[in-house]
C-alpha cells in the first residue's frame, strides 16, 4: 500500500490524531513515536525560518513541503494556506506545483491571499472546485481538505461556517476542516452536516478527548503550530531561567536519548505502537 493510499484508508473508520510537525526533526521524532500521518504547519515552519506565519512564499513552502515528504515514509498533509493566489488559473497551477512534492493531502483556505478577510461563499466554493479539477488533472492522488476559517475570527458564525462546509464537500473536498469548533454540541453538527464525509477537528486545548472526539464521529484530530509552540514555549522558558543566572531548566539526557533513537534507523527510526483507536 503506498503512502498515499494508507492516508484515504485512515479516514475510512476510526479517528486519528496528525501531529503537525514544523521541521525534518520534528518529523522524524513523531514518526518514531508511532503516529500514521503527518500534517505540517504554516506558524511552526515559518518559526523555524524566523518568519511570521503567512509570511513564507510558495517556493519556500514547496521547499518545506518536499523537505517533510523526504523526511520520512509516513503520509504527509500539507497546510496550503490560500493557495498562494487569488486567480483561479494562478491556484491551478500552484496546486498542481505542490501534487507532485510527493504529498498525500492537501488543505485550501478560505482567506484571501492578501489575508484581507474571507472570500464570498460563492468565490470560495469556486477555489475548491479549482482545486479539485487541479488535482484530478495532475493524475495524482492527493486527498483534498477544504478549510473554512471564518469561526476563527467570528465564533457565532457556526451556521455559516457549516454551511460552506457543506458546498466545499459538494464542490469535491474529500475532507472537511473548520478551525474553531470548540464544543461537543459544534462538533456533532458539523459531522452529521458533511457526512459521510470525515471532518477535521483542530484541538489546541484540553476540552475533549479523542475518545470523545471518536464517539461523536470525528475522522481525524490535528493540533496545528501548537506542538511547535510547546517547543518554542519551552526553550524560551529555559533562556529565561539562564538569563536569571539559573541552569535549573536546561534538560539532561534522556531527551537526547530518545532523539538520537529517533533519528536512527531508516527514515521513521524505530517504529512504536500507533496513536489510533478503531470505531
Amino acid at each position: 500500500m503506498t503512502a498515499r493510499q494508507a492516508f484515504r484508508s485512515l479516514h475510512e473508520k476510526g479517528c486519528f490524531v496528525i501531529p503537525n510537525p514544523w521541521d525534518r526533526g520534528s518529523a522524524k521524532l513523531f514518526a518514531h513515536m508511532g503516529f500514521e500521518a503527518l500534517a505540517t504547519t504554516s506558524s511552526g515552519a515559518a518559526w523555524t525560518r524566523g518568519k511570521t506565519d503567512y509570511e513564507l512564499k510558495l517556493a519556500d513552502v514547496l521547499d518545506h513541503l518536499r523537505e517533510m515528504v523526504g523526511a520520512t515514509d509516513l503520509p504527509i498533509n500539507a497546510d496550503f494556506e490560500s493557495g498562494f493566489a487569488e486567480d483561479l488559473d494562478e491556484l491551478a497551477e500552484n496546486i498542481s506545483l505542490a501534487t507532485v512534492t510527493g504529498i498525500a493531502g492537501l488543505s485550501i483556505e478560505d482567506r484571501r491571499q492578501d489575508l484581507g478577510g474571507f472570500h464570498d461563499a460563492s468565490t470560495a466554493v469556486a477555489r475548491v472546485r479549482t482545486a479539485r479539477q487541479a488535482i484530478d488533472a495532475s493524475g495524482q492522488d492527493v486527498m483534498l481538505v477544504a478549510r473554512s476559517d471564518i469561526l476563527l475570527e467570528d465564533s457565532t458564525i457556526l451556521g455559516g461556517a457549516i454551511d460552506r462546509l457543506v458546498a466545499f464537500a459538494a464542490a469535491g473536498a474529500d475532507c472537511l476542516y473548520a478551525p474553531g469548533l470548540r464544543t461537543r454540541q459544534d462538533v456533532e453538527t458539523a459531522v452529521r452536516a458533511v457526512s459521510p464525509k470525515p471532518l477535521n477537528v483542530l484541538i489546541q486545548s484540553p476540552w475533549t478527548t479523542l475518545s470523545e472526539m471518536q464517539d461523536i464521529g470525528v475522522r481525524r484530530i490535528s493540533v496545528g503550530g501548537s506542538l511547535a509552540m510547546a517547543a518554542w514555549t519551552a526553550v524560551i522558558d529555559a533562556a529565561r531561567s539562564l538569563q536569571e543566572g539559573s541552569f535549573n531548566k536546561l534538560k539532561g539526557g534522556e531527551a537526547r536519548t530518545f532523539l538520537e533513537s529517533s533519528f536512527v534507523g531508516g527514515p521513521n527510526g524505530r517504529r512504536r505502537k500507533a496513536v489510533r483507536s478503531s470505531m
